[in-house]
């Protein structure tokens, strides 16, 4: 037998020195995690050169790697994004806390009181691909409702993702707490992942977010509790009784203001009504902006631009320059085709019938549905909650963008001034 000592993991050693940290995130007052906040968010800007230096390291190496356009907007930072992110930080330090809320109270006839009150989860795991930006967001929301946050970033932004990280915990620090409630898992390993998944006596809450193979290979593999971050296969419907300009408007921002974000619109469909005067149109805009239809017969015979859509193409989260497209009979027949393929992220109906809307609205199953407006509003940021730490689509807990609330669990306090159970 070997005496040789047993060697920790990064992983292991992260997950002491979390656990060691995280109480001290429970003392502090709803002024004090602001103060840290906008401590976080002067540090990163402070060091600004440094991250922007990072990140195009990470650009030049996911070039030679060949990553497409897509997954480099996703990871390229600039001046006026890394800006956005303070700001971000800042919104969120602006926020009522949640934590300490009393959810409901009630008197019980033998005189207990008993509060329903929201608290912190203790210490959440992140997981996610090459988006620099969630670093930030984790970490203003996890400390806004007093949650340590284990953070462990796509391997193609580890430079940028380090930057960001040491600037946060310079702020951490400034104000007396240990950094080590926020920690950077930088072993860029499968295993370092799959051990994080494992870290059910430290991590009490696991948020994946990124493709679908990496939320797969969470769900199945986690023994910590998950929250699904959902892919998006969104949806835009057009009514027969839609405004054409409109229609094209809200196709238009959100198919092609940003193609690799997940609330980006990847399936349309119209109604045959409408059909003949609305996708010439459509057809016309998409190609001007660089995109690849996926259609159907109908849709093919417009343009020869448009290539055959298969059955995977209703499904498909494409994250790039590329949509599905197929005409429908009915408004009934659309909502069964959307709660068919979509990924339950997103979906908009454009139509000019009240009644329609309140339909789509009440029978597709999403966690966001939108009536006459672009899926691009899925977003923590736009609903007014700072950031986010992703869109669930599950039904459990949180649903839709998840700001401070879907951070905090609750738990029961009951008074009494005596009482025993008979």
């Amino acid at each position: 037998m070997s005496n040789e000592p047993i060697r920790k993991t990064e992983v292991s050693c992260l997950g002491e020195r979390i656990r060691a940290a995280a109480p001290k995130l429970a003392a502090l007052t709803d002024q004090e995690k602001s103060r840290v906040l906008l401590a976080g968010a002067r540090e990163m800007l402070a060091a600004s050169e440094e991250i922007l230096a990072a990140n195009r390291e990470d650009l030049e190496r996911g070039r030679k790697k060949g990553l497409n356009a897509g997954l480099l907007d996703r990871l390229a930072l600039t001046p006026a994004r890394l800006k956005a992110m303070a700001e971000g930080i800042r919104q969120v330090a602006e926020l009522p806390d949640p934590v300490g809320e009393i959810i409901s109270r009630t008197a019980r006839p033998n005189g207990l009181v008993i509060e329903k009150v929201r608290v912190p989860f203790g210490i959440v795991g992140m997981i996610y691909e090459a988006r620099p930006n969630v670093t930030a967001d984790a970490f203003a929301l996890c400390l806004r409702t007093g949650n340590a946050v284990m953070l462990r970033g796509g391997s193609d932004a580890l430079q940028s993702n380090q930057a960001i990280v040491e600037s946060l915990r310079r702020g951490v620090a400034s104000c007396g707490l240990p950094e080590d409630v926020l920690v950077l898992v930088t072993d860029p390993s499968h295993e370092s992942t799959r051990e994080m998944m494992r870290l059910s006596g430290v991590l009490d809450l696991l948020i994946p977010r990124g493709g679908a193979g990496l939320i797969r290979s969470v769900l199945e593999n986690s023994t910590v509790p998950v929250i699904e971050t959902g892919t998006g296969n969104c949806f835009v419907y057009v009514d027969d009784t839609a405004d054409i300009e409109m229609a094209v408007r809200i196709l238009e921002n959100a198919k092609c203001q940003r193609t690799s974000v997940c609330n980006a619109a990847e399936s349309l469909l119209v109604h045959r009504d409408v059909a003949a005067a609305f996708l010439p149109k459509a057809l016309a805009m998409l190609e001007k902006n660089g995109i690849l239809v996926h259609g159907d017969e109908y849709t093919m015979s417009l343009s020869p631009a448009v290539v055959p859509a298969t059955e995977e193409d209703w499904g498909r989260e494409y994250l790039d320059r590329e949509i599905s497209a197929r005409v429908i009979g009915s408004l009934g027949e659309a909502i069964e085709h959307i709660n068919r393929y979509h990924t339950r992220h997103s979906d908009a109906i454009v139509t000019g019938t009240p009644e329609n809307g309140e339909r789509f609205l009440r029978e597709v199953d999403a966690a966001c549905v939108y009536v006459n407006a672009s899926t691009r509003f899925t977003d923590g940021f736009e609903f007014g909650f700072g950031a986010e730490l992703g869109i669930s689509t599950q039904k459990l807990h949180a649903r839709g963008p998840m700001g401070l609330e879907a951070l905090t669990t609750y738990k029961y306090r009951i008074t009494g001034d005596g009482q025993v159970r008979g």
